[in-house]
């Protein structure tokens, strides 16, 4: 993908910024324009508002301590509440096209791994200290010394792992392919063969969007998805299409909902107990927690974060992002907001690689984008329009794109080649950014040892290494200490 720097959108050279909100923004300075900056953050709130109707039914399928649920409804209007000051937050801070909402992975350690052990109040305490420490990291300046010491080639490494994983994520949100209990794990469709509707609702907005992309049409990914859309809300009015299982939409079924509007219920907002887990689930059950759920915001932010302003083109040649002590400290009190919201921790989105592939380059996009989630607030039916197969498919074709970054690792050379590789693919491998980042780093660090140059690894990557040899041995370290 190119990255405009001396162009503007729509071509014309870049002079003087043109008005306040271009100053602001530096729209001119990064080349790109108002409606640019639009429509990217409207792809990226089509390609991730999914995740207002998948978070409350991780968080709300699961039991707490006392076998009690949170409301789905409540769940709702908090994600989309959280996703919207956050994601505006970013934009008018960090001046990034990076949105916000509640992490994937981060809200299953909450729902299945700290919700067990504690009440609901108490988890999300433990998500706002989670929020806390990773503000403190960002203050300090150690989040940013951490990606600083990491290698240039391994952060282009990290934005074609984050590529291949979002891929994969596309590929499978969308039905083309299917997972399975037999060998091999992945396969084509259902049983190795599409032969579905959904299937070919997908199929069809992959194939829009390639065509129009190359073709250089403007709003390409979002033309796209509004046809997909289209097309699958007509043939599911007139098909025999399964609500659940085999060939069914998945979480969203494309109708249109017998009504638009809903009233916003804000009942779980500061329902918070901020030590209560501890005392609760006992200090080393919560500390574990807490542990998890700072590695995993922490560095699943950290690779996202590298990916995005990599493929918008927003870093320099030492592959540093400007603005990044902001950028990390927003992320931080995002995740902290999350849990306040009982919504989880909020951490910024993959999915925004979709806006950024339409051509967002500055805040503005996450302007347009928490705009829109703010709507959804009073709008919920309408998140249930879009099923994944029509928005997924951005998904595939921006990693295709960030696959260029491959280029800029030097293959030739063992000690860069192999973290390199193991980033990159552990990530779609294991579902997984944080995976991905901790096996390049641990085993660059290994095979610096085992030439006979530990230094050239530095003191911060050796601690760095050492805390992922215990997240990934973190089920060896808890039988040691007793911890169920």
């Amino acid at each position: 993908m190119s990255h405009p720097t001396t162009a503007t959108a729509e071509g014309t050279p870049p002079g003087e910024p043109r008005g306040a909100l271009d100053r602001f923004f530096h729209l001119t300075e990064r080349g790109s324009s108002v409606p640019r900056e639009l429509r990217g953050g409207v792809t990226t709130f089509v390609a991730m508002a999914y995740i207002i109707l998948l978070n409350p039914l991780i968080l709300g399928g699961a039991k707490d301590v006392n076998g009690m649920q949170l409301s789905i409804p409540q769940l709702t209007t908090m994600t989309a509440l959280s996703a919207a000051v956050t994601t505006i937050v970013m934009g008018l801070v960090g001046n990034v096209p990076m949105a916000l909402a509640s992490g994937l992975g981060i809200n299953a350690v909450v729902a299945f791994q700290a919700a067990p052990h504690m009440t609901w109040p108490q988890a999300m305490g433990l998500v706002v200290i989670e929020g806390v420490i990773i503000v403190i990291f960002a203050l300090t300046g150690v989040r940013q010394l951490i990606m600083d010491a990491i290698p240039l080639a391994l952060k282009h490494a990290i934005a074609v792992g984050i590529g291949a994983f979002i891929a994969l994520v596309g590929l499978y949100d969308g039905g083309f392919i299917s997972s399975s209990a037999a060998s091999p794990p992945l396969a084509l469709g259902i049983g190795g063969k599409l032969a579905t509707w959904p299937s070919a609702v997908f199929a069809l907005a992959l194939v829009l969007m390639i065509v129009l992309y190359v073709r250089r049409v403007p709003g390409a990914i979002l033309i796209s998805i509004v046809v997909a859309t289209i097309v699958a809300i007509v043939i599911q009015s007139n098909a025999s299409i399964p609500k659940q299982g085999v060939g069914s939409w998945g979480i969203v079924t494309p109708e249109l909902p017998d009504k638009f509007f809903a009233v916003p219920d804000f009942g779980l907002f500061g329902e918070v107990s901020l030590f209560g887990g501890f005392a609760e689930a006992g200090v080393l059950t919560a500390l574990v927690v807490l542990f998890t759920l700072v590695l995993s915001g922490f560095f699943d932010a950290m690779g996202t974060i590298l990916g995005l302003g990599d493929e918008a083109g927003l870093v320099d040649e030492q592959g540093r992002l400007p603005g990044l002590g902001r950028i990390l400290t927003v992320d931080g009190v995002s995740a902290a907001f999350g849990g306040i919201t009982s919504s989880s921790a909020n951490t910024v989105f993959v999915e925004s690689a979709a806006g950024v592939g339409e051509g967002a380059r500055t805040g503005l996009a996450n302007i347009a984008t928490g705009a829109l989630f703010v709507v959804t607030l009073f709008l919920t039916p309408l998140a249930a329009v879009v099923p994944a197969q029509a928005a997924a498919p951005a998904l595939v074709l921006v990693g295709a794109l960030m696959m260029a970054q491959v280029a800029k690792v030097e293959w030739a050379d063992l000690d860069i080649a192999i973290p390199a590789f193991l980033t990159i693919v552990f990530m779609p491998f294991t579902y997984s950014i944080t995976n991905g980042i901790g096996a390049g780093l641990v085993a660059y660090t290994l095979i610096k040892v085992s030439r006979g140059r530990p230094r050239d690894a530095g003191w911060l990557l050796w601690v760095v290494s050492v805390v992922f040899l215990l997240y990934f041995g973190l089920n060896v370290v808890e039988d040691v200490l007793g911890v169920k």
